[in-house]
This record gives C-alpha cells, structure tokens and sequence, in this order.
C-alpha cells in the first residue's frame, strides 16, 4: 500500500471478506464502508442516520462510492455487514493506509488514550471502548484497538504497543498505563515515555518523591543544615 492509495481501495482489498450470502447481494461491500465512513465524518452516529445520509444526497453521489441500486442500503443490510465484519482485518488495513499517507514524516509523540464511542451504546449492547495512539504532531491517530469487557485499558495497551513505531518516540498517557510491563514494552522497542505516578501507587509515588528531595550525589548539604549541626555539637556560628 502506497500513499496514493483512496480508502475506497482499501475498502475493495480481498482480505476484507464480505461474508454476506452471493444470492441476493445487492450492495457491494466497499459502497457501504464508504458510504458509513463519510456519514460518521458529517457526525452521524446510528445506521437509520447513515440510510437517510445516503438517500438525501442522491443517486450520483452514491455511483461515486461504487453504488449500483437505485436506493441507499437499508439498516437491515448495514446490521448484517457490521456484524460479519473481520474487525481485526479492517483495523489492520486501515492502520497500514494511514501510515501509508503518513510516509516519512517525522513526528517525535504518540499519546495513548481510551475513548468510549459516541453512539455505540444501544438496549442490549455495552458501549464500544477503544484504545487509540494518537500522533499529536500529524493531527492523526494510528492506530486503535477495541478494548474487550474482559480486559482493560493496561492489557490492551501491551497490545497496541507490539503495533506502533516506537523507537525515537516518546510515550505519553494517563496513570492507568503507569506500569513496569508497559514501560519495558516500551524500552525495548526503543521508546521514552512520561507517565505520571499518582494516590493510588503509594510505593511509587513515595520512590519517586524521595529521589527528587534528595540532594544531588557529591554535592554538599544545604547550609542551614550544616548551621544546624554546627550548632548541635556546640560550635560557634560563623
């Protein structure tokens, strides 16, 4: 993949099986990733919004994401894609278009986060958690990674780390990540980090404090202090 790749051909890569029965198929998969993906970008949320976003622009702009029906997809068809969808696949392509467009820019910070999904919370399903790096440099995200109801945000970010570019970077994120895997993890692949120590690390926080209050190696004691001594062991003040 090279940058002058259109996500719509990322859309139509074969390793993104459309797992829809051929009878019947009235929607090509790439019109319909297409066609979501710029409604969400309008701040669409629900798959009725993304139908009606479709009809109310009309036929020729959906020819132009590859549309062959005279009619948007409906909700029914869009449920069935989203749920045959290979999520892990199109999570891949997606990050190698974007490093891809990306190239050889440099940028020196990625910022890890966790994010709930606007409009992804429905009667019976949790709402969708995602754990993204962010390129504050770039403006961009590199990649992200759906955070399971059986994990969390640290297990999940051991993941994401195997995936980024580290080395020469600097790591950035909450107290949640502040871990001694997650720091290796990032140490080896060549990374820096900052991550903060906060209440509930007592022991780290407390390391932490003590090495910054104590005086430099080699270096001799406040004055007040050898006043102090001085004055402890009888000696005149000078």
């Amino acid at each position: 993949m090279d940058a002058t790749t259109t996500l719509l051909e990322v859309f139509r890569d074969p390793r993104l099986m459309d797992r829809r029965r051929a009878q019947g198929l009235r929607h090509p998969l790439p019109t319909i990733l297409a066609l979501t993906t710029v409604a969400i970008l309008t701040g669409i949320t629900s798959q009725r919004g993304v139908v009606q976003f479709g009809n109310a622009f009309g036929r020729a702009f959906r020819k132009l994401l590859g549309a062959t029906r005279y009619k948007a997809p409906s909700e029914a068809t869009l449920s069935r894609v989203f749920r045959g969808i290979d999520v892990t696949i199109f999570e891949q392509l997606i990050r190698e278009w974007i490093q891809a467009r990306l190239g050889r820019r440099d940028f020196e910070h990625i910022a890890i986060d966790g994010k709930t999904a606007r409009g992804s919370r429905g009667e019976e399903l949790p709402a969708v958690h995602l754990l993204a790096a962010y390129a504050s440099e770039m403006g961009t995200a590199l990649a992200q990674l759906r955070v399971d109801a059986k994990t969390n945000e640290h297990k999940a970010a051991l993941e994401l780390l195997g995936i980024l570019p580290l080395r020469g970077k600097v790591i950035t994120g909450d107290g949640m990540f502040t871990h001694r895997d997650v720091c290796s993890e990032i140490g080896r692949r060549g990374g820096d980090y900052v991550l903060p120590a906060k209440d509930n690390q007592p022991t780290l926080l407390a390391d932490i404090r003590s090495a910054l209050d104590a005086p430099p190696t080699g270096l001799s004691p406040p004055a007040e202090a050898t006043l102090c001594r001085e004055h402890q062991n009888g000696q005149p003040h000078r």
